[in-house]
C-alpha cells in the first residue's frame, strides 16, 4: 500500500468522533480526570519549576505566514512621560502597555478548530462554525482551564546522540518506544506527552529563527496511532507544528489532519524544552506536574500560554 493510500485509510478509520457523546467539544482531553491531576501533583518532589515559553517579543518566530505576524509590544504610558492624563495622587503615577499578537504567534496551543478537512471539524461539526466572530464550536475557551496533567518528556534528539535531529527527521513510533525504554518511563492515558527535537538550540537566544524556515524535524504522521492507542490527552514539542515536514507528498499537515480534527488531540508549538532536558537527563525523572492553562479566547482557533514543568 502506497504512503497516501495508508493516509487516507486513517483518515476514515483513525477517529474520536462520537466517544464522548455528539457534543463534545474537549477530544482527547477527557482522559485527563480529577484523579489523574491528582496523580500528577504527587510528581512535585523538588518544586523546581521550569517555564517552557520563548519570549513575547517581536524578534521571532513568525515570518507572516498565513498572516501571522510577531507579537507587537507598545508602551502607551512610561517613567519617561510628562506629567498628564490620569492622577493618582501622591504624585503617584503609572506605566501601561499594549499587546498585539496571533493566538498562534509563539509558545501555544492549537485549538482542535484549528484544522479541518471535507468541510468538518472534530467530532463532525461543520468548518462553517468558525466564521467571522470566531469558532462556535471546538474553540480553545471550551477547554482552556483543562490542561493540566502528568507531563511526560521524550528526548528524542538524545536518544539519537545528538543535540538536534537533522533537519526534516520523521519520529517513528519505534522513536517513543526506544526513548521510553532509555528514559525508563511510559506514556498512558491522560499524559500530556512533550517532545524535544533540540531545534531551539539553533536559535541563539531567540533571535534567529532561520532553523524553523528548514524542513522541521518532527512526529512522522503514523505516530498518530500510538497515540491513540496510548490515549494521550496532548502532545507538545519544541517546533513550529509537532510534526515533520515535507513526509507526505502532497499534503502538508497529516499529523495535524489525524491529530486534531479525527482524535480531538490538541497540539503545543514552539515550546522551549532545553533547560527542563537538562535538567531530566541530570536527575533521570522524566516526568512532572504540567500546568499549560490557555487564555480563555472565546471563539479561539489558539492560545498563547506559559506552561510550567513542576518536578
Amino acid at each position: 500500500m502506497s504512503d497516501i493510500a495508508e493516509f487516507r485509510e486513517l483518515v476514515k478509520s483513525l477517529r474520536n468522533w462520537g466517544r464522548w457523546g455528539a457534543e463534545d467539544e474537549r477530544g482527547a482531553l477527557n482522559y485527563i480526570t480529577d484523579e489523574k491531576r491528582r496523580e500528577a501533583a504527587t510528581l512535585v518532589r523538588t518544586g523546581r519549576s521550569f517555564p517552557l515559553s520563548i519570549p513575547v517579543n517581536s524578534m521571532g518566530p513568525q515570518v507572516g505566514a498565513g498572516g501571522r505576524i510577531n507579537p507587537l509590544h507598545f508602551m502607551t504610558a512610561t517613567g519617561c512621560d510628562p506629567k498628564s492624563g490620569f492622577e493618582l495622587g501622591e504624585n503617584c503615577r503609572y506605566t501601561d502597555d499594549f499587546l498585539a499578537m496571533t493566538v498562534q504567534g509563539g509558545t501555544q496551543w492549537d485549538a482542535l478548530c484549528h484544522i479541518y478537512y471535507d468541510e468538518t471539524l472534530y467530532n463532525g461539526f461543520p468548518a462553517s462554525v468558525v466564521d467571522s466572530s470566531g469558532a462556535g464550536r471546538n474553540g480553545i475557551d471550551k477547554v482552556h482551564g483543562d490542561l493540566v496533567s502528568r507531563g511526560v518528556l521524550l528526548d528524542i534528539a538524545r536518544l539519537k546522540g545528538v543535540d538536534q535531529l537533522a533537519d526534516g527527521y520523521a519520529i517513528s513510533i519505534d522513536d517513543l518506544e526506544q526513548a521510553e525504554a532509555r528514559q525508563a518511563v511510559h506514556v498512558g492515558e491522560g499524559d500530556i506527552l512533550v517532545v524535544r527535537t533540540g531545534q531551539m538550540i539553533d536559535t541563539k537566544g531567540f533571535t534567529d529563527w532561520t532553523a524553523f524556515r528548514r524542513p522541521e524535524p518532527g512526529l512522522h504522521w503514523r505516530t498518530a496511532t500510538w497515540l491513540h492507542e496510548r490515549r494521550v490527552a496532548a502532545v507538545a514539542a519544541d517546533n513550529s507544528m509537532v510534526e515533520a515536514s515535507d513526509v507526505l507528498e502532497g499534503v502538508w499537515v497529516p499529523f495535524h489532519m489525524l491529530a486534531l480534527t479525527n482524535l480531538g488531540l490538541h497540539l503545543g508549538e514552539f515550546w522551549f524544552l532545553e533547560d527542563l532536558a537538562a535538567d531530566c537527563a541530570k536527575d533521570d525523572v522524566w516526568e512532572f506536574q504540567l500546568v499549560a492553562q490557555a487564555l480563555p479566547i472565546t471563539g479561539g482557533t489558539g492560545s498563547p500560554l506559559n506552561p510550567l514543568a513542576i518536578k
